[in-house]
């Protein structure tokens, strides 16, 4: 299978009508899975690195009911964004990105819901310009409220040094613990490992004043068995930081079991939470 195949395939388990959108701005042109009715109130999805905006097949969905749904493909990463301009080098380069997607979709202010390296990008695009984000819904944030675990970190190097299917695979399973995680997802990823990508631009965490001045208020999942950072730590930094944000624990989760997993427990608070 090829990595077109199965991004196509994943888009087909969406089971609604799915938009595919393409935006050009100076950094190139930006692939957008859109949904739900032209006229619903806008929820952005941003994908975990490498994961492609396709894995959102379990949430887009349901939002879509209501919502009108943009799952995008982030400039810097896997997917079918490319970034034939401007390479981004800097957080405020990605969220000129973000900003100029936003625009090209006539979006004012939206709610954004991300996972991993895409919830970085959220909050830090959220606390630059509060003025567009309504709600911020992360899934199991990195490098946001908390560093990652040297131990993930160290078994994630040759995945990324030498990126290829096999190694990230390996990772991804790995960290999942034995998870049911879709075998197409894990297949997805080891394709996109091999496509060629700007590299991604590195993290650099909010302050904690900047973290204590946040608004919206957001909704925090916490994955209980994630490998990539401390639960209760987490937990500590943002309830201590944030202590408008509403956290929900999510105990059987692994960080790179989301979102794909544990939707029955993810979507009736996010749904709540966007009401």
């Amino acid at each position: 299978m090829t990595f077109d195949e199965a991004y196509d395939a994943l888009l087909a388990r969406w089971g609604v009508p799915v938009e595919q959108l393409e935006l050009t701005d100076e950094f190139g042109t930006t692939h957008v899975n859109a949904c739900g009715p032209a006229d619903g109130p806008p929820v952005v999805l941003l994908p975990g690195h490498g994961a492609t905006s396709a894995v959102w097949f379990a949430v887009a969905p349901r939002l879509a009911e209501r919502y009108r749904v943009y799952a995008i493909d982030v400039i810097v990463d896997a997917g079918r964004s490319t970034n034939t301009g401007r390479k981004p080098k800097t957080p405020a380069d990605l969220h000129a990105w973000l900003t100029n997607v936003l625009d090209g979709l006539g979006i004012e202010q939206a709610a954004l819901c991300a996972h991993s390296y895409g919830s970085w990008i959220a909050l830090t695009f959220t606390i630059a310009n509060p003025g567009r984000v309504n709600r911020l819904a992360l899934l199991d944030p990195t490098d946001g409220y908390l560093g990652l675990r040297v131990p993930y970190i160290l078994r994630a190097v040759p995945s990324l040094l030498r990126p290829s299917r096999k190694t990230t695979e390996s990772f991804l399973r790995w960290e999942t613990q034995g998870l049911a995680v879709d075998p197409l997802v894990l297949e997805l990823a080891g394709l996109a490992a091999e496509q060629p990508s700007t590299p991604f631009v590195r993290t650099k965490r909010p302050t904690d004043a900047q973290l204590r001045a946040l608004s919206p208020a957001p909704l925090v999942f916490i994955a209980g068995r994630s490998k990539s950072q401390n639960p209760d730590q987490l937990t500590a930094r943002v309830t201590t930081l944030t202590p408008s944000a509403t956290v929900v624990h999510l105990p059987n989760a692994t960080h790179h079991s989301l979102p794909t997993l544990h939707t029955d427990e993810i979507l009736p608070e996010l749904e709540k939470y966007l009401a």
